[in-house]
């Protein structure tokens, strides 16, 4: 076992995670069978129909409105959640880690800055809760799903959108807004599975979204003091990685191009007649190329699963073998609510 960046987080921050993804995962194959109406034929028949796809939309939306809500208030009342609030923040040694990045890259800088640490070359205790990279990822997600949700709601209720702009142009706009915006979170949704899915050290699943630090055992199975290093060097690389993640990152960037051309020359929703490029389904590539996208997608929901089934086992081994759970180290007691989302 090694002693990388796992288990940072309480257990309410990893359910909390699951609930999020799947709830996602709904909404943007419902969203989706209804803006590619024509290429993902088989998605909206598969979810009921025209009917039935916007049944289960919505209803994943408000399942949305009530986890946030729920982590809101979590955030608000909890002492843990308040104090991770305040780490989240942006600080000046996140834009100095920005910057020494830059020059590292360039080659003018010998190593990167302590907030850019995830976790290659150091233990889970010296590397921070959210690197500078992980905190961009909470606030752009953050600002994603409010948006998402407060057009949502409006354009729930025509007669609300309508009387609120005044003209069906610009109701149309608000209703394009939504639609590309999703379009937008979907790009960032394929690339974070791809990220977390092919990591080298982690393959096929990273486990630090699933697994609380409660989990995790202050002492390994060889017993002794804690190791000064990571533990990366137990590690071997998976025989079916390089070949598995060539396919499956070129399947990535061939479904988050394909969405990206067909959301803007595609007509209908999000994008209204009036406002479209093009029309109907472009060409037989494009067709692949979406259900490409939505495939990634199904593989994202297939390892969120496989993340809860490890968890599900790993805390049935620990307790059959009493093990002492540890400290959360965002910290949270063992078991506590709190918490930040992780940096994935």
């Amino acid at each position: 076992m090694s002693n990388l960046d796992h288990g940072k987080f309480t257990r309410v921050t990893t359910l909390f995670h699951s609930l999020l993804a799947l709830d996602v995962f709904l909404l943007f194959f419902s969203g989706y069978a209804i803006m590619f109406n024509d290429e993902l034929w088989w998605l909206l028949a598969l979810l009921g129909g025209a009917t039935g796809t916007v049944a289960v939309h919505r209803i994943a939306g408000l399942g949305l409105i009530t986890l946030v809500i729920f982590w809101v208030t979590l955030q608000v009342t909890s002492s843990t959640g308040r104090s991770n609030f305040w780490a989240a923040k942006p600080t000046k040694g996140d834009f100095d880690a920005f910057i020494q990045d830059i020059r590292f890259v360039l080659g003018r800088a010998d190593e990167r800055h302590p907030n850019a640490r995830q976790f290659a070359g150091y233990k889970s205790d010296e590397v921070p809760l959210l690197s500078y990279v992980g905190k961009g990822v909470v606030a752009i997600f953050t600002i994603e799903l409010l948006l998402l949700t407060v057009s949502g709601l409006l354009i729930w209720s025509k007669t609300g959108v309508a009387s609120l702009f005044q003209t069906k142009a610009a109701a149309m706009a608000f209703v394009t807004f939504h639609g590309l915006l999703g379009v937008i979170m979907l790009m960032g949704v394929m690339f974070h599975i791809f990220e977390h899915g092919m990591h080298p050290a982690f393959y096929p699943v990273e486990t630090k979204a699933f697994i609380p630090r409660s989990m995790i055992p202050e002492q390994h199975a060889d017993g002794g003091e804690e190791p000064d290093t990571t533990g990366i060097e137990r590690l071997s690389l998976s025989p079916s990685w390089r070949t598995v993640s060539t396919i499956f990152g070129a399947i990535t960037v061939i479904g988050i191009v394909s969405v990206l051309i067909a959301s803007i020359f595609d007509e209908g929703y999000p994008v209204p007649r009036e406002l479209a490029i093009g029309g109907g389904p472009t060409s037989l590539l494009m067709t692949i190329g979406i259900n490409l996208g939505i495939l990634v997608l199904g593989v994202g929901l297939v390892l969120s699963m496989y993340g809860n089934v490890l968890r599900i086992r790993w805390e049935r081994q620990l307790e059959a073998s009493d093990q002492e759970p540890a400290t959360a180290a965002d910290g949270g007691e063992p078991r506590s609510d709190g918490g930040v989302e992780s940096d994935d």
